[in-house]
């Protein structure tokens, strides 16, 4: 742990850095990879809940009761593939989609039977598919203003360029942690929605802190020709850099804990709707607001016709300086006669210095 802290002093100190912005074709590159898996999963298909496709719930209470004894003899009673998960309390779920024919009496009655419990101790909640489509909407709405009112608030505290390249960050990490969903086969509840919207706080987050850490060292850049703004950009997005990752980690414990402990040990299959989406889209968030948004932010920052003429200053400036260098570390040979070895050329030059003190010529002939 002390070894880290040291690094996080000697990243901030700018002793030891890491080139993020100048790798930014290979980040890049990872990024449209991963969107391209994550959109080829989307286009599959997501595993809707019955809260936005309709359906019915029955909730069992039997002391013994398994996911595998429920899930068999839910399986007897419909026949359209039921979704049978434990709930936290211990009692046993069984989502059953609009495509069963039966009736819910129908179903809850023999399911009763077939578990073997009192009727009154099978509860059943039918939605239908318009409730389903509310919510949606309602999602969809409070996504899309959320997006408007960041990308306004980043343009009004830093700058439209500093809005764009975290909208993109927010719109990538989006994009992967829907398209995980849809690999994974995980169903998709309001709690996913939540912990969707839970995610693009924490990346804007990240993202806000690495920005104005960039701001502060750009900050007047113009006037100097050391460090171009992609330079600068680094320096501050290296002196974030562990504090981005200890808050991405130590977000990252609790979450683990619910959805590989709570759902994947315990079987507890109701966190796994917003565990998944908060483990993904943190890693995501963190990885964006470093390898994403920073060189997005550098690249378009150096579109600017003031940050081209920088750049260009401060790299005539160090050509400049290491011919200066190599001039001055280079032996100065020019009274050496080239033809000559040097301890003829030493001899001759005292032979001619003994004949001018004598009044004589200095050769012989």
């Amino acid at each position: 742990m002390s070894r880290f802290s040291n690094l996080g002093h000697r990243l901030y100190q700018g002793e030891v850095s890491f080139d993020f912005v100048g790798r930014r074709k290979l980040w890049y590159s990872i990024s449209g990879a991963i969107v391209l898996i994550a959109a080829i999963g989307l286009a599959m298909g997501l595993h809707l809940g019955i809260e936005f496709k309709g359906g019915s719930v029955y909730t069992v209470s039997k002391p013994g009761l398994t996911v595998s004894q429920a899930q068999e003899k839910a399986d007897q009673v419909v026949s359209s593939h039921p979704l049978v998960q434990s709930t936290d309390n211990g009692k046993i779920r069984i989502q059953v989609s609009t495509e069963e024919t039966k009736s819910a009496d129908e179903v809850r009655s023999q399911l009763a039977e077939k578990v073997g419990v009192p009727l009154d101790t099978v509860e059943a909640q039918v939605i239908g598919p318009s409730w389903g489509k509310q919510i949606s909407q309602k999602a969809l709405t409070g996504l899309i203003i959320f997006m408007i009112l960041v990308t306004a608030y980043l343009a009004i505290a830093f700058e439209w360029r500093m809005a764009v390249a975290a909208l993109v960050a927010l719109i990538h990490d989006l994009l992967i942690t829907i398209g995980v969903y849809a690999l994974v086969g995980f169903e998709v509840t309001p709690g996913t929605v939540i912990g969707f919207l839970t995610i693009l706080g924490y990346s804007l987050y990240d993202t806000v802190v690495v920005f104005d850490t960039v701001k502060e060292n750009t900050k007047d850049i113009t006037k100097q020709n050391k460090l171009t703004y992609s330079e600068a950009a680094n320096a501050g997005l290296n002196q974030t850099l562990v504090r981005s990752l200890n808050t991405t980690v130590v977000a990252l414990l609790p979450v683990a804990a619910l959805l590989f402990i709570g759902g994947g040990i315990l079987g507890a299959g109701t966190l796994n709707d917003i565990s998944l989406a908060l483990f993904i889209g943190l890693a995501a968030g963190a990885y964006s607001s470093i390898c994403v948004a920073t060189p997005l932010l550098a690249q378009l920052k150096e579109e600017q016709p003031q940050l081209k003429a920088l750049r260009k200053r401060v790299l005539q400036h160090r050509a400049a300086a290491a011919a200066k260098a190599a001039e001055a570390a280079a032996p100065s040979d020019e009274g050496a006669d080239e033809d000559q070895p040097a301890g003829m050329v030493g001899q001759r030059g005292r032979a001619a210095g003994a004949a001018r003190a004598k009044g004589r010529p200095s050769t012989k002939r």
